[in-house]
């Protein structure tokens, strides 16, 4: 009773009272039950081992104990449990995160592929950025296990994959029941509660999520938001079948980049905006289902899914420049409908000795797609630049061959073919139109065992990242007015690759690679200006190196590190840099378990520099953040956590770009950096209950 009292008090304070008793009535009249069932998804090892699973040095997953132990400030920085994936942001919460890997600056989600539960996170065709992938919806306690891949040599991913994919899975039921209740500083709350009874013949979970934060800003953010699940399932997670429902909603105050100048001359604190008005809007809405069927000779999968989603966003970048007498900013409202079907089967072969595996897929979407670009003040509209009805369609067919040759050798090969039909019907007759775009794309993985814990490993394959639909039939520029060069509409990307995975220490496994990835066209997607530009040829070269080691029964060490070349390769040695590309990142972290009630973690992240101009004239500064976690068991079923973000209290800053802009006073506009402060350091405490 003196729990539940305190809880519903603090919730109180909260200002989240009506719904909070709720939740307490619905969990106190639930019934709970122990998983009696064995999921493949629950998996608690930190990093398990990898070695005669995956076909390239540079894949993998992410166990839920792992995932358990991130300590991230924002939902999306759940994937810096990847290696080499940074998640920044420029424009506070609410808004999609901003993601780096492999000397890219992915900006918000191209050439990342992310899906949850097979369902695409990339929005194609997005009013703001192609591949726009917002993760504010994500509940980190539900995720279960991601699996990664890096580079194009897997014929299952397809678009937006030739940097990476991450592939995050719910569990379908849960161990236990969670009400956790926290707060912190800048006004930080968040509320809950999530349970998976038994139900019918299967479970049913479900999880009801509140949040709201304020953020270090002179203007609140006052980001709010509500985020449900509610999934059914049956059997096993890999025969048996779920259907899910999800719902998010979102609203926010933006404090988007601001430039330097203004800072280092006194007339804005790092906190400030210049604009008070930015921010937006969004929810998101789903209905998916799974269904998996296996045995000892073939297994096959079904996934479908329904999602509506809309956003809503206003941004100044720019401030005064175009217009000195109502400022510059914009808003890009996108609402889409998207819906798919995934479908694979897997023949299981024993023929001569050798084991087969065998899979014909295919992948299907459409995007029904209505957005914009608008002039605006204060959120209210002053005129349109263009207006756009998408419709875009996507099929793709793979076959994937798996074999294991001997005990020393095996191979994985694989053909993919997609085909896109992308129709704009925009507000200006010259931009609208149709076409259509089709690729082939082969790997192929050789893995060499010499040695009982260490494999070896060659890659190569072509990928692709498709084109904004506006971009390859837009003729007239909406806001120069001047003839504008289309795009094709999907790029090619080639990858070669070598690596080395070894465990031939007990307890310690590590991997390193070396690869090659070069693209037709840079996608340079100016969202300000409601165009995709078709860029310039590129090349990368990096190594990553990967290292886990469990120490003891308390205490794992992980570090990963790379680095990154990425030039333009067209000759032109004077502007050969990408810009924002990152060149090096590294994260060091420290677990500790089993001390009796207390656990904690530890985790460094250096953030290296990036070109900000292709000449390399200017360059952003490295970063380095330290962010970590301790709790305490008060009892088998209550722990008390604190978590601390920046605890080096770092003036760095989390993204900078350079680029001219105009201030009120000023008479011209001016080339400058622009940055995002890193917010300083905070904490926040977490009552956790499990039942």
């Amino acid at each position: 009773m003196m729990l539940q009292t305190f809880i519903v008090w603090h919730l109180r304070h909260m200002k989240l009272r009506t719904l909070t008793l709720c939740l307490l009535i619905a969990f106190q009249s639930s019934a709970f039950a122990d998983d009696s069932l064995v999921h493949r998804v629950s998996i608690d090892g930190s990093r398990s081992s990898q070695l005669g699973l995956l076909d390239a040095a540079n894949a993998g997953m992410v166990g839920q104990k792992k995932l358990e132990n991130m300590t991230t400030y924002r939902p999306g920085e759940l994937l810096e449990a990847i290696p080499g994936v940074i998640v920044s942001q420029h424009s506070g919460e609410g808004k999609a995160n901003q993601f780096y890997l492999r000397g890219f600056n992915l900006d918000h989600g191209t050439d990342l592929r992310t899906t949850l539960d097979d369902m695409p996170v990339n929005q194609r065709s997005h009013s703001h950025g192609q591949g726009w992938t917002d993760l504010n919806f994500l509940i980190p306690e539900l995720a279960a296990r991601m699996d990664y891949k890096k580079g194009p040599y897997s014929s299952t991913t397809g678009d937006f994959s030739s940097a990476g994919s991450a592939a995050i899975t719910y569990a379908n039921r849960l161990r236990q029941s969670i009400f956790s209740s926290t707060v912190g500083e800048h006004n930080y709350q968040r509320a809950l509660l999530a349970a998976s009874p038994d139900f019918a013949d299967g479970s049913l979970l479900y999880a009801l999520e509140l949040m709201h934060k304020d953020g270090p800003f002179v203007q609140p953010e006052n980001f709010k938001k509500v985020n449900a699940v509610l999934r059914y399932s049956e059997g096993f997670a890999n025969n048996g079948f779920n259907l899910s429902a999800m719902a998010y909603r979102g609203s926010w105050n933006a404090t988007d980049q601001i430039p330097l100048r203004a800072v280092e001359n006194g007339s804005l604190n790092r906190f400030d905006a210049i604009d008070h008005s930015d921010g937006g809007q969004a929810y998101r809405y789903s209905l998916s289902g799974v269904w998996r069927r296996t045995n000892n000779d073939d297994a096959s999968k079904l996934n479908v899914y329904l999602i509506q989603q809309q956003l809503d966003l206003f941004s100044n970048f720019t401030y005064f420049m175009d217009d000195p007498l109502n400022g510059d900013q914009f808003s890009q409202p996108d609402q889409r409908v998207t819906s798919g079907v995934n479908a694979s089967h897997t023949w299981h072969s024993h023929l001569y000795g050798n084991n087969t595996d065998f899979t014909l897929g295919t992948q299907i979407q459409h995007d029904n797609i209505f957005n914009g670009l608008n002039k605006t003040r204060e959120r209210q509209l002053l005129s349109s630049v263009r207006q756009d009805h998408i419709k875009e369609f996507s099929a793709a067919l793979y076959a994937d061959m798996s074999t294991r040759w001997s005990e020393y050798f095996r191979s994985n090969v694989g053909l993919r073919f997609d085909r896109y039909q992308l129709q704009v019907r925009s507000d200006r007759r010259e931009n609208s139109g149709k076409t259509n775009d089709q690729l082939l794309s082969p790997s192929a993985s050789l893995v060499f065992c010499p040695w009982k814990q260490s494999e070896f490993y060659l890659n190569v394959g072509r990928g692709f990242h498709s084109n904004d639909a506006r971009a390859t039939l837009t003729r007239i520029d909406p806001q120069s007015l001047q003839a504008s060069e289309v795009s094709p509409g999907l790029v090619r990307s080639n990858g070669q690759e070598i690596g080395l995975r070894s465990e031939w220490l007990p307890g310690l496994q590590s991997s390193v690679s070396l690869y090659r990835l070069d693209f037709d066209s840079e996608l340079n997607f100016v969202g300000d200006a409601g165009t995709t530009e078709a860029g310039r040829p590129s090349r990368r070269h990096g190594v990553e190196i990967s290292t886990s080691y469990q120490a003891n029964n308390w205490l794992s060490l992980d570090l990963d590190a790379a680095y990154a070349r990425a030039r333009y390769r067209d000759g032109d040695r004077a502007s050969q840099y990408v810009v924002g590309a990152v060149e090096g990142v590294a994260q060091l972290s420290a677990t500790v378990e089993k001390l009796g009630a207390w656990s904690g973690a530890l985790r460094l992240r250096y953030f290296g520099p990036r070109a900000l101009t292709e000449d390399n004239q200017v360059r952003s500064r490295p970063s380095s953040t330290v962010n970590g976690r301790i709790s305490y068991k008060w009892s088998s079923s209550v722990k008390l956590e604190l978590e601390g973000f920046n605890l080096g209290n770092r003036r760095d800053s989390a993204i900078d770009y350079y680029y001219a802009s105009q201030l009120k006073e000023e008479t011209a506009a001016k080339d400058d950096k622009h940055f995002h402060p890193l917010e300083p350091r905070s904490f926040r405490l977490m009552l956790v209950k499990t039942f």
